[in-house]
């Protein structure tokens, strides 16, 4: 899944950023980046795109405001990795607290009916995982990280990561076992 990088190095592009606020720099990041963080949003959002697009812009925004604090151990991509996955936790506390206050003031009876063009098979039922379950099979299949790296960019230990992924599998298993033939 890795792409062959035309330009400066991202290192060379952080260092432009951070010496001289260069933001067509560190649009080249976000150019380079993009379709990975959006694709782990998607991912960790079960399908919302348009949730995903916030998330992903989130990263993007806490990458530039943090970019000094890279300190360069990995990947920068692993880097920004870890910022999706943080800017879809602070998504997911603040759209469970704003169902908490709808739940609350909302009038009795049904809600409207999902979007049915949005409702993929596989995206509802990663929907269904934890979200750290979710994450660690993104970065691990999707994403084609090693275990260690997904680890690194979860905060996790690397037995904590294994075990969302065998869980993860195993749950998606169960859930998609109609489609076994």
């Amino acid at each position: 899944m890795l792409a062959v990088v035309e330009g400066p190095s991202d290192l060379a592009l952080v260092q432009r950023v951070l010496a001289l606020d260069d933001r067509h720099a560190f649009a080249s990041l976000v150019r380079r980046h993009q379709a990975p963080l959006r694709s782990f949003a998607v991912r960790l959002c079960a399908g919302d795109r348009a949730r995903a697009d916030d998330v992903a812009q989130d990263a993007f925004l806490l990458a530039y405001k943090h970019l000094a604090s890279w300190r360069r151990e990995g990947a920068l991509r692993s880097w920004m990795l870890k910022l999706c996955f943080r800017a879809f936790l602070t998504d997911a506390r603040r759209a469970h607290h704003k169902r908490e206050e709808l739940t609350a003031t909302a009038p009795e009876g049904g809600s409207a009916a999902p979007d049915p063009t949005e409702r993929r098979d596989v995206l509802v039922a990663l929907g269904k995982l934890k979200p750290e379950e979710r994450a660690a099979l993104a970065l691990c299949f999707q994403q084609g990280l090693t275990h260690e790296e997904a680890a690194q960019v979860l905060d996790m230990p690397l037995g904590t990561l294994k075990s969302h992924v065998a869980r993860g599998k195993d749950r998606l298993k169960a859930l998609l076992a109609g489609y076994d033939s």
